[in-house]
């Protein structure tokens, strides 16, 4: 069903979600394994062709978020970065300290991670996110302890796009040379500044397929100094954390990606930012409309809900004009139940089932997010008749 004669393509508004591959990334991802196939872990000439590859893709991901005293490890993605950063730093210096700190409002690989080690005994505090920056690093220093080892926090939340002051948290946890900072960068990295060195970032994950890259492709950007307890073991390949054969396509790939995003950041942001606006007061003029989103937001994601219609039901109505956008993080999208993200930023339950997520990305076109506001306005009148 179209909302206007003749061909409309598919309107895709989940790119939180996963994003369309670039082709120049796709080519890079095939010539590598039509061309440089070899082990990088072999002897031979051949497969130090692939280890090269993977060496060049290591030195353009840190220069490109200034990590000059970083490693990269490359992952399968996001989840299982975030996993090897909390995991394998608590248990590494598990003798230094028991105390962990992260916020309520975590992806599901940070927060479920986190649970998970309170279970076997570390002691964990999620940060209240309500209010202010000011009062966000205030209650995390009020937090610090002799006994803290790790800072984990979001810098972009998946499922409304607030911005988490990680700049200023940085600047907090220096001061205390026994603690470590983690960052989830999977919805910043290519949209927002990231700069490992001036935000004082020990720990970075980023995903692949959010800019536009292959999916089951990710990395950890890890400080040198930094020990980490292995999650997979084997062969002890990139630098002993993440044994297995290395992907070198993927990284090569990765690499690629990144670049594409980065180097056109601030006219990718300015695009998406005028869409981000005028999406936001065509909302705000819509009846029962309730935007969730935060004032310090990335333009890239919108969080609303259409009371009193619920987000599934919502999502699945806009399907039928070939829009196409979410109920939470694609992560747990699936399970009717309120955000618990919502839920720690104050909104009500009521409101939280009923929220869903509009994410963009630099591909996204006037003309797309003007046919979703059309598709929108009607089924919204179509559904509370």
């Amino acid at each position: 069903m179209f909302i206007s004669e003749g061909e409309v393509n598919m309107i895709y508004l989940d790119n939180g979600a996963t994003t369309p591959v670039d082709s120049e990334v796709l080519n890079a991802f095939v010539k590598v394994n039509q061309n440089f196939w070899g082990n990088p872990s072999s002897l031979h000439a051949f497969g130090a062709r692939a280890e090269q590859l993977l060496i060049q893709s290591e030195k353009q991901i840190l220069s490109l978020l200034n990590a000059t005293q970083h490693q990269v490890i490359f992952t399968s993605g996001a989840t299982e970065s975030n996993n090897l950063a909390i995991r394998g730093l608590c248990q590494s210096y598990k003798n230094r300290g028991r105390h962990i700190i992260t916020t309520a409002i975590e992806h599901a690989s940070v927060h479920e991670t986190f649970t998970d080690l309170e279970n076997e005994g570390l002691r964990v505090t999620f940060i209240d996110v309500k209010g202010s920056h000011d009062e966000f690093i205030k209650r995390v220093e009020a937090a610090i302890c002799e006994d803290t080892i790790l800072i984990s926090c979001i810098h972009v939340n998946n499922e409304t796009g607030g911005v988490f002051p990680v700049y200023e948290l940085g600047q907090l946890v220096d001061k205390y040379p026994k603690i470590k900072f983690h960052v989830d960068a999977v919805q910043s990295v290519g949209k927002l500044p990231v700069d490992m060195d001036d935000m004082k970032i020990d720990l970075l994950s980023l995903s692949a397929h959010k800019i536009h890259g292959i999916k089951g492709s990710g990395a950890l950007i890890k400080h040198h100094s930094i020990q980490l307890q292995p999650q997979i073991t084997g062969g002890n390949q990139m630098y002993g954390y993440r044994s297995g054969t290395i992907n070198v396509a993927g990284a090569v790939a990765l690499a690629k990606a990144l670049r594409l995003v980065i180097d056109p950041l601030t006219q990718n942001y300015h695009k998406v930012k005028k869409l981000f606006d005028y999406t936001v007061k065509e909302l705000e003029n819509m009846k029962d409309i309730v935007i969730n989103s935060r004032s310090n937001q990335s333009p890239y994601i919108i969080n609303f809900a259409a009371v009193p219609i619920k987000g599934e039901t919502l999502v699945h109505a806009l399907e039928e004009y070939d829009v196409y956008i979410s109920s939470k993080s694609a992560c747990s999208s699936k399970k009717a139940t309120a955000s618990k993200i919502l839920l720690a930023l104050g909104v009500s339950e009521e409101i939280a089932l009923e929220s869903v997520r509009v994410s963009f990305s630099h591909l996204t076109t006037e003309q797309e997010v003007e046919q979703f506001i059309k598709a929108l306005k009607i089924v919204v009148s179509q559904l509370k008749r």
